[in-house]
């Protein structure tokens, strides 16, 4: 894709939602625009092998937050929407959907004939089950906070399933996709192995099911054939091959042992660019990368520290040096969702860099000497490596001395879930609603997960209302003055969206990577042997 094409698709992605009201939800399930485009040509049959850095440390679809159990994931589970490419929640699991005037009630009527994994039909019981589940914060699940509104469901008949809110949250649809809470078998967390079951047997109701899942060695999903769509999927079979560093996907690409690699560094493409048989490509992104500061760990506890940090970093320094610039700085909002729902940079606090200033606020906050502290990057993501030398070297300009950190992904998940981030590197996908990119990341407990031990009154209260809010106009202004904060508390320091570059073998049709990183393109593409 070329950059011109990047940005309009981009804009598109934005505009979606900044569109839609709650009146315009599609009222049928429109099954060609699900999972991307339909090929006409497409025919069943064959397999692919995915190169991949990053691997899931569990596939639980309810507890595990990691982007690398849900890129793979979706394949398996679904919920009642799908977040389409344009922004658009569409009907999935659900046929219908119709919102009370108030938007406080949301019916939905549910497609027919669809089977879990294990052969069972789908039922009201079990998606009340499942959401349900989700939403009680007794049991962990980080996505919890995103139904905080949702006082009851009520399943009247086995197809109709009623959501009742306490108030109105414009951001339900979207939420109601399959980052979280996918539609299970009703009481499967009634076993206490329930969790670790999720790595040995799929129970979802996606055109995937699982074959074999061999912790630090592969993941392969084969075709469901009760899925309820029948002409998905075409592929027979995927493998997830976890490979040491991007070096080894360039030359697995090269020599056709695997057909579809996501770089996490773009400049690793550049080899591949001449080689016969496989083509590079360029998509918009969802995602960011994020330096992310725990309020309660040490220096960090003072707002001026943060505020200095901040003013020291060189956004467009580090996006040169990770990926080479194959991205787009940013300010407090993903470069997808900008246009439409961002604040522009310049009239956001601490995003250029000011070292006088910066060393002023160490002096006033008692630490004229400067401090140490560690940053931890997480192993596998790339990026992290060259980015951690260049905010090293970027805080030594203020007196500030950086310990850098490599830790697994499974212990910066368990950290960042205990609400113990530290000073961290942070890469994150969002689907495209402003309330899904923040409420859970930065509301307060209960309602929301505050990973960032942030608990600022003010900005509870402008989620909240921003969740509430249906005019996108009015929820476009709530969430600029949410972020003039953010930039200003500086507990997340957003630095750039990487554009998503895709190597893959000329075998592989119809593949579209969707915006959040995830693999939903799969599902719809093809091989021509």
């Amino acid at each position: 894709m070329e950059l011109s094409g990047l940005a309009r698709g981009a804009r598109r992605l934005a505009a979606g939602l900044s569109a839609m009201v709650l009146a315009a939800l599609p009222a049928l399930a429109d099954d060609a625009l699900v999972y991307g485009k339909t090929d006409p040509q497409a025919r069943r049959g064959g397999k692919v092998t995915v190169g991949s850095l990053i691997e899931p440390p569990s596939l639980d679809p309810f507890l595990q937050g990691a982007d690398a159990r849900i890129r793979v994931t979706g394949l398996m589970y679904q919920g009642l929407f799908f977040e389409d490419q344009a922004g658009i929640p569409r009907p999935l699991l659900a046929e219908s959907v119709e919102v009370s005037p108030d938007s406080k009630t949301y019916t939905f009527k549910l497609r027919r004939g669809v089977t879990f994994h294990t052969g069972q039909t789908m039922s009201s019981a079990d998606v009340k089950y499942s959401y349900d589940w989700m939403r009680d914060s007794k049991n962990g699940s980080p996505g919890a906070g995103d139904l905080s509104s949702v006082t009851e469901i009520v399943a009247p008949d086995p197809a109709t399933v009623v959501f009742k809110l306490s108030r109105a949250n414009a951001a339900l649809p979207m939420t109601l996709t399959n980052k979280y809470g996918a539609v299970i078998p009703k009481g499967w967390y009634d076993a206490k192995d329930a969790s670790t079951k999720f790595n040995e047997v799929s129970v979802g109701t996606g055109p995937f099911k699982l074959k074999t899942f061999r912790p630090n060695s592969v993941l392969i999903l084969e075709r469901n054939p009760g899925y309820w769509d029948k002409a998905l999927p075409y592929l027979d079979e995927v493998t997830f091959a976890t490979m040491p560093n991007s070096a080894a996907m360039v030359v697995a690409l090269q020599n056709r042992r695997i057909d579809l690699a996501l770089f996490s560094r773009p400049q690793d493409t550049e080899q591949l660019r001449s080689v016969a048989g496989v083509e590079v490509k360029r998509w918009p992104s969802l995602n960011q990368k994020t330096i992310d500061l725990d309020v309660k760990y040490g220096p960090l506890k003072d707002v001026r520290v943060r505020q200095a940090i901040a003013l020291a970093i060189d956004k467009e320094a580090i996006l040169k040096g990770s990926i080479s610039g194959y991205g787009t700085v940013i300010g407090t909002m993903v470069i997808g969702m900008q246009e439409s729902w961002g604040v522009p940079l310049d009239q956001l606090p601490n995003q250029k860099v000011d070292l006088e200033r910066a060393k002023k606020l160490l002096t006033d906050a008692g630490l004229v000497d400067g401090f140490d502290i560690d940053l931890t990057t997480i192993i596998g993501y790339d990026w992290m490596d060259a980015a951690a030398v260049t905010v090293a070297e970027q805080l030594k300009r203020i007196g500030i001395r950086v310990n850098i950190k490599k830790i697994e992904l499974g212990v910066w998940i368990r950290n960042f879930r205990a609400r113990e981030m530290g000073f961290t590197f942070n890469d994150w996908g969002t689907t495209p609603d402003p309330s899904l990119l923040y409420y859970r990341h930065f509301r307060a407990a209960p309602q929301g997960a505050d990973f960032r031990n942030w608990n600022n009154d003010k900005a509870s209260a402008l989620l909240d209302r921003g969740q509430e809010e249906t005019d996108p106009v009015k929820r476009k202004a709530i969430y600029a003055e949410f972020q003039k904060l953010l930039a200003d508390e500086a507990v997340s320091i957003m630095l750039f969206s990487a554009d998503l570059i895709t190597g893959q073998r000329d075998r592989l049709k119809n593949y579209d990577q969707h915006a959040t990183g995830w693999y939903f393109g799969l599902i719809k593409a093809w091989v021509a042997n």
